[in-house]
């Protein structure tokens, strides 16, 4: 899997990156706050969308859908551009039409205009990106504190929760957008009920111990019975699931499942048996994380013969051998993968990380000129930073480099060390250049985190 991180024109949503960093993700650890940024897992969400985003009236390039790296279930929305779903909600589900179920009702959150009602959200919409407030949302409900949120959102507590919790009225509304997004797309709308039924008796649990789609999306027996009454009411004929959607479904349950769960349990699941492609991913990973380099090459050489113009399988085998240490076997794969999908900035990024792994001086400058051009189509990964001043760094561009770390310190939530960089680099860049721009931006809102912090004791 790509990477799990957590997070103009690049300078602009450089300057908003850095606020949320230190306003929202100031003081936690690191581990509760990822993104899961891969590009299979991406293109497999963009597969499962597109049909309730025409439903829906939204265009397929106008919003996102990323993964949050937790096992808790959860699915939100914080501003009209993102949907943001929990691995772990994801991994409960058994079907793509539930997890479209997910997106559609978090789209009708949007198209209703539930988000724009809130007059929390008035006020932190210009200081706060998305990105940054829904890791500050999966920090908190990780256990991490209302804090989090509360940093993020410069208000109470009570007022934190009421940002990222909707009204019994607007979670009725939006199922019946959703349900009309779904027929209209001809998606089963009886799978809407799947994701009700699973939070089905949450609400009699204390507060603690429920999962935060219960405390975020208040469920009723109203509101379950309306569901289920339009769903009997339903006459139009569904389609079945397409073979499309099943499939890109299954890859991106392979590869979660792989990726997060223990291998040797991956290995024993009856769907990881047999010759079938999607066995045949599962085996590959979890072979890898065993490690077994050996077994999982096999395994990934097989995927390859079955879609070799595959990019995506490129990339794995790109990153499978790079954790391996196999530097120049890595460098071929990520190349072939990138040939196959040459806009993918985090293909990019793998083959910036594995060229900086191969050691020498030219690899060293192709890995610079590969990894500026994918943070300029994806400025979101810390680990694309670090790679990139490393890049930096090996070509003697030592000032540069200290802005990529300045930067990536914070998003990673350490306001201190990121200023110690940018006034470094700031020290030895000309004034006004475009690297001196991005040192001051660190230097702005690492000055202003203690500031904030201090008004809330």
């Amino acid at each position: 899997m790509g990477s799990i991180v957590g997070k103009d024109s690049a300078l602009k949503l450089l300057r908003l990156l850095v606020v949320i960093a230190t306003i929202a993700l100031m003081g936690l650890p690191a581990h509760a706050i990822g993104l899961i940024r891969d590009a299979e897992i991406e293109q497999a969400l963009r597969q499962l969308a597109k049909p309730v985003f025409r439903s829906a009236g939204f265009g397929s390039s106008r919003i996102r859908i990323l993964v949050i790296d937790n096992p808790k279930l959860n699915a939100f929305v914080v501003d009209s551009n993102h949907v943001f779903i929990h691995s772990g909600l994801i991994m409960r589900l058994h079907r793509p039409e539930a997890l479209q179920a997910v997106i559609a009702h978090e789209l009708a959150h949007i198209a209703n205009g539930h988000l724009t009602r809130r007059a929390t959200n008035a006020r932190v919409a210009g200081r706060v990106t998305a990105i940054g407030m829904a890791l500050a949302a999966a920090a908190a409900v990780s256990g991490n504190g209302e804090a989090a949120i509360g940093l993020a959102a410069g208000t109470n507590s009570a007022a934190t929760r009421r940002f990222f919790a909707h009204t019994r009225a607007e979670e009725a509304s939006a199922d019946q957008s959703a349900l009309r997004y779904m027929a209209t797309a001809g998606i089963d709308p009886a799978a809407m009920t799947d994701i009700l039924e699973i939070f089905r008796g949450q609400e009699a649990l204390q507060p603690g111990r429920q999962d935060p789609y219960a405390r975020s999306h208040p469920l009723s027996q109203d509101r379950l019975r309306a569901v289920k009454g339009y769903v009997a009411g339903y006459k139009k004929r569904t389609k079945p699931t397409t073979p499309e959607a099943q499939y890109w479904y299954d890859r991106m349950s392979a590869k979660l499942s792989g990726f997060l769960r223990n291998p040797r349990y991956v290995l024993r699941r009856p769907e990881s048996k047999g010759a079938g492609e999607i066995a045949t991913l599962r085996r590959a990973i979890a072979y890898h994380k065993t490690p077994n380099l050996k077994k999982a090459t096999k395994e990934l050489n097989a995927l390859i013969k079955m879609r070799p113009r595959d990019p995506y399988y490129h990339e794995l085998k790109g990153q499978i051998f790079l954790e391996g240490r196999q530097f120049n076997a890595a460098v071929a794969s990520y190349k072939q993968a990138l040939a196959l999908a040459p806009r993918e900035p985090l293909i990019e990024a793998g083959l910036g990380r594995a060229l900086l792994a191969q050691g020498s001086a030219g690899a060293a400058k192709q890995a610079l000129s590969i990894l500026r051009r994918a943070r300029s189509r994806d400025p979101d990964d810390p680990q694309l930073l670090r790679s990139l001043a490393l890049a930096h760094a090996k070509n003697g561009q030592n000032a540069l480099a200290s802005v990529a770390t300045a930067e990536r310190y914070l998003i990673l939530g350490r306001p201190s060390d990121a200023a110690l960089h940018a006034k470094r680099a700031a020290g030895a860049l000309p004034r006004g250049s475009s690297g001196w721009l991005r040192a001051q931006d660190v230097l702005s809102a690492a000055d202003a985190a203690p500031k904030r912090k201090k008004k809330r004791k």
